[in-house]
């Protein structure tokens, strides 16, 4: 009798020779990807398995059917994909990771998928098969709508526990084991195939199975004892990452909202996250989340690659993403008060939706944007109206803005000056803050002399006497105005 070492058997890296199973619209997926010119889609979360299934199709089908496989997370491959785009070379080509992409390679991408199907199988245009996460393939739809009725879009699901028993029924027949308890391991994995691997491969190595066995074998699972074994494997490829990103790009002991976000995508059963949603259903974390899925997500990951290798995140549908279906079940079994201490945090901060809330006239705008745009960039989140407006549709600004100045900011900066104390607006801002200064909670920023009743005389601020004619006045405000803020933040 031949033997298998386990990893051939249960495998956690590539596609498993012996234990793959077969999705139930396989069949139809292979027809679409062998027809001639058809382009398609294959979506999925992660660990689904869309991959593995577009590679074993692949291998069935190579004999009358030349293929090159790109992946969008290798950089050489993404110069191929974008000669693609733009060059329409004829040819198949699996497109892997397709949401990765930037939208300009991505429409080029729909619009050549489009020109191919209307042409049929006589079309000298690549034949494209475009693999990504889930909404991928609404999209793309979205982008080119013609495309819908004329793409084969099929939507990669995760096993069920018979797939799941049928996967491991085979390898334990090749390691000659009595069956490994299915229920056990399909409640723990949800039915994500690579998972179901690696718990299953894991059983096997910590009841010292490393091959075929001589004589049949029963094995005991304990996922309790089990579990540990795969985090603490996990812990050496995930951590470093993990909490890089829970820092943030300026780390400061008070900037948590990375950290609970991570958190609260932890507790959910899918690993792509609408952060709109997530921030509704999720009260302790909606302040967080709000305060950086408009802009901080992406520059924090833009500017920290090794996270942007794990985390994915899409400012326009704020739709993010964790990949990698190993670094989503390490995140639902990490140890968050070890993590949180590990990172530097305070072990109590305030939850709030904004670091500071500007409050300003009119004619004052210019200051204030200049100001936002300086704070922005040392990691914190700046209220200032018209970055929000969007968030605000259908509600009313006086409710919103009493919440806002009066309650959800940690603190309040306000450029005082003739303008604010006349105007309607600043006035009624004026009102919703200044309960918070005996709180120690308001910066005013005196612009000129004007007394405002209610802030003491005695309250120190800043002066700063401001003339936008003033050549380069933007670095006065880095210097006089935003370093305080910054050094009064932390």
């Amino acid at each position: 009798m031949r033997k298998y070492v386990v990893e051939e058997v249960f495998v956690t890296e590539g596609v498993p020779e012996y234990t793959f199973v077969r999705p139930p619209n396989y069949n139809e997926v292979l027809v679409d990807m062998r027809r001639p010119g058809k382009p398609v889609i294959i979506e999925g979360q992660s660990g689904s398995g869309k991959t593995c299934t577009a590679r074993k199709i692949l291998e069935q089908i190579r004999d009358r059917t030349d293929y090159v496989y790109l992946s969008a997370r290798s950089d050489p491959d993404i110069e191929k994909i974008v000669r693609i785009s733009t060059e329409n070379p004829q040819g198949t080509f699996v497109i892997d990771d397709f949401h990765r992409l930037s939208p300009q390679t991505q429409e080029r991408l729909a619009n050549i998928a489009k020109l191919a199907a209307e042409q049929g199988e006589q079309t000298l245009l690549p034949k494209l098969v475009l693999i990504g996460i889930n909404h991928v393939g609404a999209s793309l739809i979205q982008m080119v709508p013609d495309i819908a009725k004329r793409c084969g879009v099929h939507r990669i699901l995760p096993g069920t526990k018979e797939t799941i028993q049928s996967m491991i029924k085979s390898g334990c027949e090749l390691l000659n084991l009595e069956t490994i308890d299915v229920e056990t391991i399909y409640a723990e994995s949800k039915g994500d195939y690579w998972l179901s691997q690696q718990l299953c491969q894991a059983l096997c190595t910590t009841n010292n199975i490393l091959e075929t066995t001589d004589e049949r074998r029963l094995v005991v699972t304990n996922i309790d004892a089990l579990r540990p074994t795969v985090v603490d494997k996990l812990n050496v490829a995930y951590y470093t990452c993990v909490k890089e990103f829970c820092r943030g790009k300026r780390f400061r002991p008070s900037n948590d909202p990375y950290y609970r976000l991570l958190q609260a995508i932890s507790t959910q059963d899918s690993s792509i996250i609408d952060l709109n949603l997530l921030a509704d259903s999720n009260e302790e974390a909606r302040g967080s989340i709000n305060n950086i899925k408009e802009r901080r997500l992406s520059v924090l990951l833009d500017t920290k690659p090794l996270c942007a290798q794990h985390f994915f995140y899409n400012s326009d549908t704020k739709y993010f993403a964790i990949e990698d279906p190993a670094l989503f079940y390490f995140l639902k079994h990490l140890d968050w008060i070890r993590l949180r201490s590990d990172c530097g945090f305070k072990k109590e901060s305030t939850n709030t939706e904004y670091d500071f809330a500007l409050s300003f006239a009119g004619e004052n705008r210019e200051l204030a944007r200049a100001i936002a745009e300086q704070l922005e960039t040392l990691d914190t989140t700046v209220f200032i109206d018209e970055y929000y407006e969007a968030n605000y549709l259908g509600k009313a600004w006086s409710r919103e803005f009493k919440r806002i100045f009066g309650e959800t900011s940690r603190l309040v900066v306000c450029l005082l000056d003739s303008h604010h104390l006349k105007k309607i607006w600043p006035t009624f801002e004026r009102e919703c803050f200044l309960p918070r200064v005996e709180q120690e909670a308001v910066i005013p920023i005196y612009l000129d002399d004007t007394k405002f009743p209610g802030i003491p005389s005695d309250i120190v601020g800043i002066n700063f006497r401001w003339d936008k004619n003033e050549a380069n006045w933007q670095n006065r405000v880095t210097d006089e105005i935003t370093f305080k803020l910054m050094e009064r933040l932390d």
